[in-house]
């Protein structure tokens, strides 16, 4: 008996769980039909009622959109299949909100082919010319890219276009330019600092919140197939163990590849050929090797003074009056003081800092402008126009006093100070040399924070002055009984290149020949121990820094002869340019009142 109650208590027991299970499947079952009959006597009530567009089945609402969607063949097969998962596994699915995020990314994506507007190159050039103010070369170079693109059409593969400049001197906005021009839409993305190849490719649909990749999103949120599609800070980018996003951009910004870019999110093709791309960056060292092959380096190089001043009277100035609420008789600002904005508070090569110097001044002004007007008036009294004409002597009290000094020529010619110059990202500058022989043991001494470059070229200077002692007149024995000393002002500054080579050897010269060095001369180029003076870099920001000190004449190397051409005419009107090719024809302009002895015949065994 106690066997038999036990078999029943475990039969009793697996009878009442199976009715439980029962009851619970037959509850969930007629929960669900009664919605479904719910849900159907509601569609029976719309319809009747004409309103049952909103409640047609989701899947063949999906079947709808894959039908009109005017893209390629295999785009619309790849929804179909998407839509034919979704109905298997039913929209109750965990995986259905992936594929339907997946199909509203197909459905709105441009696939299609767009009419592109006809390019007028008077027009793109009148828009040039009214957004940007100098760049001669460049918009000569956008125009030639635009009347090609007109003439070929869809034959010739677009170039991409990198502009490579100094901060400010509007990189970006020439992209924008070009968009206006072309009548396209415009997109921009940053890409300095961005690290994940993932912000290029997308992510795998396998990851959760995964979408595609920047250059995808941005063409659904313009929904154009063919924009113009800035890429900026492209020497900004890293890389870390996410991937390396430059990779990622090689098959981006090829002519060749990118008809059919692979984003990873789409698994499927997408046609980039048509979208214009622009590249910007600061500096070009940053980006590798294979990914500066694929672009066409553009250089913008830094506004001179008269470009800043244009600049400045056509777009800055009318700008920021308009931003802090005056009109253009309220506030005058003299070429005068805009030249000392340029020179003493502004130090660079673009016009940022500049125009934030100009807002300053609106500021001051307005201010000025609305504490007058709290001033009540009397009946009948109107309020005349408060007017401010801002000229150099006022810019100190406006702003504060000046930050920055620029070099000037020196006031007499001195013996052992040569002048030089220097280029640097934000312009160029006159750098005096000093040279002082001092009784030693001989030696050369170096101070001013030089760089192993410049150091090097100081040593050449002293080895080419000791090889032609006798020729100068100088007793060999001196350089035993002297120490050299070689400073370069400025010592917080740190100096480095081979271009200071020629200044270096004049004023080592000078000061061991004791023949001054002319003060109205400037000159720059790399010596050789033979002599010889070899070509350099940043021509036009030197000459311009020159041009700018006072000086009358500029030596430079026979090397940048062709370079000339490039340098603004003012400049070649008021400067006196001498190529030379070795320190004899140097030596002959700086040092007039030096007497070279011939060199002595070398008889060789």
């Amino acid at each position: 008996m106690h066997k038999a109650y036990l078999v029943l208590a475990r039969q009793l027991e697996l009878l009442k769980l199976r009715a439980k299970i029962q009851q619970d499947t037959k509850e969930v079952l007629d929960q669900s039909q009664r919605e479904y009959f719910l849900r159907e006597q509601m569609r029976v009530i719309r319809r009747e009622l004409g309103e049952d567009d909103d409640l047609d089945d989701p899947i063949d609402e999906l079947r709808r959109k894959a039908a009109e969607l005017d893209a390629p063949e295999y785009v619309k097969n790849q929804a179909l299949h998407e839509i034919k998962r979704l109905a298997q596994q039913g929209m109750n699915s965990p995986e259905a909100g992936v594929i339907r995020t997946y199909l509203d990314w197909l459905f709105n994506l441009p696939w299609a082919d767009e009419q592109e507007q006809e390019i007028s190159i008077g027009e793109a050039e009148k828009v040039l010319d009214a957004d940007h103010y100098g760049l001669e070369k460049v918009k000569e170079r956008i125009l030639e890219y635009l009347a090609v693109r007109k003439l070929a059409g869809n034959k010739m593969r677009s170039p991409i276009l990198c502009f490579v400049g100094p901060p400010g001197v509007g990189k970006t906005s020439l992209g924008r330019s070009i968009a206006r021009s072309l009548g396209r839409q415009f997109v921009r993305t940053s890409l300095g600092g961005v690290r994940d190849e993932a912000e290029i490719r997308g992510h795998r649909r396998t990851y959760i919140g995964a979408m595609p990749g920047r250059i995808v999103q941005s063409l659904k949120t313009v929904k154009s197939r063919s924009p113009v599609y800035v890429l900026d800070e492209v020497d900004k980018i890293g890389m870390d163990f996410r991937g390396d996003p430059t990779s990622a951009l090689l098959e981006v910004l090829d002519p060749e590849q990118n008809n059919t870019f692979s984003d990873h999110y789409l698994e499927i093709p997408y046609d980039l050929s048509k979208v214009v791309f622009i590249a910007t960056a600061n500096q070009l060292d940053p980006i590798p090797a294979p990914l500066r092959d694929r672009m066409e380096i553009i250089e913008i190089g830094g506004y001179t003074e008269d470009e800043k001043l244009g600049i400045a009277r056509g777009f800055l100035v009318p700008k920021q009056r308009e931003f802090h609420g005056l009109q253009a008789e309220q506030l005058e600002i003299s070429d005068a003081a805009l030249l000392k904005l340029i020179r003493e508070y502004t130090r660079e090569a673009g016009v940022r800092n500049l125009e934030r110097e100009i807002a300053t001044l609106c500021r001051k002004v307005a201010r000025k402008v609305a504490a007058a007007s709290d001033i009540p008036l009397a009946e009948g009294e109107t309020r005349a126009l408060q007017t401010f004409a801002v000229d150099a002597g006022d810019i100190t009290d406006y702003i504060g006093p000046e930050r920055f000094a620029f070099g000037l020529a020196e006031e007499q010619d001195e013996i052992g100070v040569a002048t030089g110059v220097t280029w640097s990202p934000t312009g160029g500058d006159v750098l005096a040399i000093e040279v002082l022989p001092v009784r030693g043991k001989g030696g050369l001494q170096l101070t001013g924070q030089l760089g192993e470059v410049m150091k090097e070229s100081a040593q050449a200077a002293m080895s080419y002055a000791r090889s032609r002692a006798e020729q100068f007149g100088i007793d060999p024995s001196y350089f035993d009984d002297h120490v050299i000393h070689i400073h370069v002002p400025e010592g917080a500054v740190p100096k480095e290149g081979p271009s200071a080579g020629i200044t270096l050897t004049t004023a080592l010269i000078s000061a061991m020949t004791g023949s001054p060095v002319r003060r109205d001369v400037a000159m720059t180029g790399e010596v050789t121990l033979r002599g010889k003076v070899l070509g350099i870099g940043g021509l036009k920001e030197k000459t311009l820094a020159a041009h700018r000190a006072g000086i009358k004449t500029f030596i430079l190397p026979k090397e940048n002869t062709k370079d000339i051409v490039d340098l603004p005419d003012k400049v070649r009107q008021d400067l006196t340019l001498i190529p030379v090719s070795s320190m004899e024809e140097v030596l002959k302009v700086a040092l007039p009142d030096l007497v070279v002895k011939p060199k002595a015949a070398v008889v060789r065994p």
